[in-house]
Parts: C-alpha cells; sequence; structure tokens
C-alpha cells in the first residue's frame, strides 16, 4: 500500500473542476486520459451532481499545465505508483494544435519529437 491506502499498483488522480470541486479517482499505468474523462463521464459522481455536464464526453484533463491528448496513458507521464496526482477536468471541444514555431526545434538532442506533444498555455 502507498500513502494514505493507495494500491501501490495504482495511481491516484485528483481531479478538480473548474469550480473548485474535486474528487479522487484510482487507475493504472496503462489507462490513457481518453479512458479516464470516459470513465468519469458515465460515472459522474454525485457531490458534482449541481456541476454541468457537457452534453458529450468533451471533456479534457489538464497535467501541469498542458491538455492531455486521449491517447496519452498515465504510465507515458511516469506518475508516481501508490501516490496522489492532481490534474484539472475542463470541458472543451477541441484541443489546441502543437505551436511547431521554434517550439520543437530548440531542443537539440532530438527528445523533442514526440507524436503526442503537448502546448503549454
Amino acid at each position: 500500500m502507498g500513502s494514505r491506502g493507495i494500491p501501490g499498483d495504482k495511481i491516484n488522480l485528483r481531479l478538480i473542476l473548474v469550480s473548485g470541486k474535486s474528487k479522487e479517482f484510482l487507475f493504472t499505468p496503462n489507462e490513457s486520459a481518453a479512458d479516464i474523462t470516459e470513465l468519469v463521464y458515465n460515472n459522474w459522481p454525485t457531490d458534482w451532481e449541481d456541476e454541468p455536464l457537457p452534453p458529450a464526453n468533451i471533456l479534457r484533463l489538464i497535467y501541469q499545465g498542458r491538455f492531455l491528448h486521449g491517447n496519452v496513458t498515465l504510465g507515458a507521464l511516469q506518475l508516481p505508483m501508490g501516490k496522489t496526482t492532481v490534474m484539472h477536468l475542463v470541458p472543451r471541444e477541441n484541443l489546441p494544435e502543437p505551436n511547431n514555431q521554434g517550439q520543437l526545434k530548440k531542443d537539440k538532442s532530438g527528445e523533442s519529437n514526440c507524436s503526442n506533444c503537448c502546448v503549454i498555455l
């Protein structure tokens, strides 16, 4: 068991809404951002009932100021197992396009040639 009874093979996500309400959910490292938003959308917490649920699942996760694309997994983000990670949950239809104007060229080591690059807003 990790801190506060979190299983050592799970990642505890504390999801925070724009209103400031939060709720914690347990996920495995191979679950993706799309899996998470789908699960939360389909199991909207009872204490969030006064929050408007978007008409379609257009929920997006923000981690460290970046929107997460749907196919990115928690394991790929190297989140600590058995611990709590905070993310924001916001309704948004479209994700911002990556800004290629010099953003990806700054790193000469070639480490920035990822297919799931995120934009800092």
